[in-house]
């Protein structure tokens, strides 16, 4: 496994391992805050990674951070999308062509901030700070570039494989990946992750 963010040490969710199957294990998660942006790829000109700058200005990472205390946020891995289907924002910049395709993109912070309500305030308005619950999740882990076609595959062999297990899975895949979008592709560490019951 490659060096996190160009160094070791990066805070990495804490979970335990409920069910280990053949190249793939079943994570339990503890509850966790979560700076999210949704946007629309079209609005980066097409970049599904565009939400990247704008979560890591929230916290810092690339000069003064863009929230209301200001504090900087240490960054952790790995950084969570999922796409979506539809836009439901009202907002101007959204464009409805490319299929109208969301991403949302999340940084899960440091386990320092226990609620919502402890986590320095987004001066960008679509910026969004949420808890999240405690949850299960199918995972299976690879490294190189995280394509559709490679994440696609992964994730029907590992529905597969929990399907036959007998484990229920519960909702859409989500990519982790442990690296910023610059890293080179051979040092990429990459999870595809199902919610399971």
């Amino acid at each position: 496994m490659g060096m996190v963010f160009g160094k070791i040490g990066v805070e990495t969710p804490e979970y335990k391992v409920v069910k280990s199957g053949d190249g793939y294990e079943v994570r339990e998660y503890p509850p966790a805050v979560v700076a999210e942006f949704t946007y629309d790829p079209s609005e980066f000109k097409g970049n599904k990674d565009g939400g990247f700058t704008v979560l890591a200005n929230y916290i810092g990472a690339l000069g003064k951070p863009h929230n209301e205390k200001p504090e900087k946020i240490a960054m952790t891995a790995p950084v969570i999308t999922k796409e979506g289907e539809k836009i439901e924002m009202t907002a101007p910049v959204v464009t409805k062509e490319g299929g109208g395709k969301t991403v949302t993109m999340q940084f899960v912070l440091p386990a320092k901030y226990k609620t919502a309500e402890e986590a320095p305030r987004p001066t960008e308005e679509r910026v969004v700070i949420k808890a999240e619950g405690g949850r299960r999740y199918g995972v299976v882990r690879f490294s190189g570039v995280a394509t559709e076609a490679v994440v696609k595959e992964k994730a029907e062999k590992l529905r597969t494989d929990l399907e036959r297990e007998g484990v229920k899975v519960t909702g859409d895949l989500v990519l982790a990946r442990y690296n910023p979008p610059w890293t080179l592709p051979w040092c990429r560490t990459n999870e595809v992750m199902i919610p399971v019951e």
